[in-house]
């Protein structure tokens, strides 16, 4: 299975429908990590039959959807957020402990715009930084395969 992971948008539809086209075919999930609802919203209008999901960001005004979604997809665990409730601007402690407490396997994050993928003690964390407004390095996103070998994240620049 492969999900493919934003966030950040920010208006910028141009950047996700070429991440929608260059991966439409192949993703099991498109995941929106926030700050980005009517690109979503524009998104989903485009391509109606498309597997996507999305938590609310800061700038999502008026949003109704969940600032924290826990799914299972191929049997892991996942927890998506934009992180903007559980501080992650002054580190990840606090989203890697609701991970852990709900029993995830991989905690998404934005809200940074700084890409980043660490493991640590059986819990992979990765922020899919930014396709259109980056904070450091290249525009990009993530995809995450679950194989039967196991969980293998890894981020694309743009």
């Amino acid at each position: 299975m492969r999900i493919i992971v934003l966030s950040d948008t920010h208006r910028n539809f141009h950047s996700f429908h070429e991440i929608v086209l260059r991966h439409q075919k192949e993703a099991h999930l498109f995941l929106h990590l926030g700050d980005g609802e009517r690109d979503v919203e524009d998104i989903s209008d485009l391509f109606p039959d498309l597997p996507l999901r999305h938590v609310r960001g800061n700038c999502d005004a008026m949003s109704m959807a969940p600032a924290v979604d826990i799914l299972e997809v191929g049997g892991v665990r996942i927890l998506a957020c934009h992180g903007h409730t559980l501080g992650v601007q002054s580190g990840c402690g606090r989203l890697e402990e609701m991970a852990r407490k709900s029993g995830c396997s991989i905690a998404l994050y934005g809200h940074t715009h700084v890409a980043d993928i660490h493991y640590s003690d059986g819990l992979y964390l990765m922020n899919p930084g930014s396709p259109s407004c980056p904070r450091a390095g290249k525009p990009s996103y993530g995809v995450i395969d679950i194989l039967p070998e196991g969980v293998f994240p890894f981020l694309v620049e743009c």
